[in-house]
């Protein structure tokens, strides 16, 4: 038998049942079993959590905007700055608005939020769930609001009940000053997926909200701007805007909150990893097992000319040929599980806590890449040192206690 063919050859043989040693080929089974499964719970584990990432950046991308004007004193934002804009960037999205903090009273109930006014023809073009609303509401004239969904349930209101808005202005009354106070009448409600938002943000017109702040018609408490690319349209307005309005980005109001996903991501992802750490280590165990039963056959393969880098290779690769195998078959399940969810009904999720109501998955190809780079480094190392140990035998002293 050549040298190249040999390596191959013992490779087979010792990957064998072996019947008087039957804990060997079970020791590698479990090796086997442990990784594959490691490797397909990481791999769902982060379609699961990129999933959910991004359906909570593209929900806070919809309702934190992804660019807003803001001034720096007040009456800088205005209708000159706003057509400035519309003529410098056409093709973008823009919408003023008038903000006001308020609290909604209905009967006994009170929450607290903010009421915007917008021209809704253009808030339909830079927010999605405004859009998918008006589609649905009757038409929404002076003093009409459009609600959320949570508000809408947690106050049991309906299609053209009145709500009360208690703004934080004042006026005065005799002798008194009392908060200014106005009933509107709901037209429509929007659904973002996630309450918070829901509960807190309501819309009207730009004329309700000027006719009861007192403000001129062509001044403004901002500017919402779509874009498909904000990170990079940041820096192209923020060139062209004069220094008494800022513009930021919706990411810079959420950095805590992804930086904390992140980290949660990295820590599951580690501890994940310790699984096919803890199955490695039944690599090592059924090598250096394999490694004592075979003392006679390595030292007489040395002994007839196999050299200490043959059977170095053949440890060596036994414990890749495990590895790898499992890395396949959890790569096969992993990707089976995260069709089957995707496709399949089988999780439900409580939409008034999480933003989508189905299982979002969306497994990144670096994540696919680190997942399978990361098992492969644990069963490399893991195979080095019975291997080592293979080729270590010292043939006079098997061969003389043989």
């Amino acid at each position: 038998m050549s040298n190249n063919s040999v390596v191959p050859y013992l490779v087979k043989r010792f990957l064998r049942f072996d019947n008087d040693q039957p804990f060997i080929f079970l020791s590698a089974l479990l090796a086997f079993l442990g990784i594959t499964l490691g490797v397909m719970v990481l791999i769902i584990a982060m379609a699961l959590m990129n999933g959910f990432d991004n359906e909570f950046k593209k929900k806070l991308t919809v309702m934190n905007y992804p660019l807003t004007i803001l001034p720096k004193f007040y009456g800088s934002v205005n209708e000159s700055l706003l057509s400035g804009l519309e003529y410098q960037f056409p093709e973008l999205h823009f919408s003023p608005y008038i903000q006001s903090a308020i609290m909604t009273k209905s009967g006994s109930n009170l929450e607290g939020g903010y009421l915007f006014g917008v021209d809704f023809e253009q808030e339909a073009k830079v927010n999605s769930v405004v859009a998918t609303a008006l589609a649905q509401s009757q038409n929404i004239g002076k003093f009409d609001v459009l609600i959320g969904k949570s508000l809408k349930d947690e106050f049991d209101l309906h299609m053209d009940d009145k709500l009360i808005y208690i703004f934080t202005q004042i006026e005065p009354g005799g002798l008194s000053v009392t908060p200014k106070i106005k009933r509107f009448e709901i037209k429509g409600v929007f659904d973002s997926g996630l309450a918070a938002y829901d509960k807190a943000y309501s819309y009207t017109s730009l004329e309700s909200m000027q006719a009861l702040l007192h403000m001129p018609y062509n001044e403004y408490d901002g500017i919402h701007i779509y874009s498909s690319n904000p990170e990079a349209d940041i820096e192209r307005i923020r060139a062209v805007l004069p220094k008494s309005v800022a513009i930021k980005g919706w990411w810079e109001d959420n950095l805590n909150f992804f930086a904390a996903l992140e980290l949660e991501k990295f820590s599951l992802f580690v501890v994940l990893m310790l699984i096919i750490l803890i199955a490695a280590i039944n690599i090592i165990s059924s090598l250096l097992m394999t490694v004592m039963n075979r003392r006679s056959e390595i030292a007489l393969l040395l002994s007839l000319g196999a050299t200490t880098a043959e059977i170095k290779k053949v440890f060596l690769y036994l414990g890749i040929v495990i590895g790898i195998s499992g890395i396949a078959a959890g790569i096969t399940l992993g990707l089976s599980g995260i069709w089957v969810l995707g496709t399949f009904d089988i999780v439900s999720l409580p939409k008034d806590v999480y933003p989508t109501s189905t299982l979002p998955l969306d497994l990144s190809l670096k994540d696919f890449f680190m997942i399978v780079a990361g098992a492969f480094a644990i069963v490399l190392a893991s195979s080095y040192y019975p291997a080592k140990k293979a080729s270590e035998v010292d043939i006079l002293t098997v061969l003389r206690n043989e």
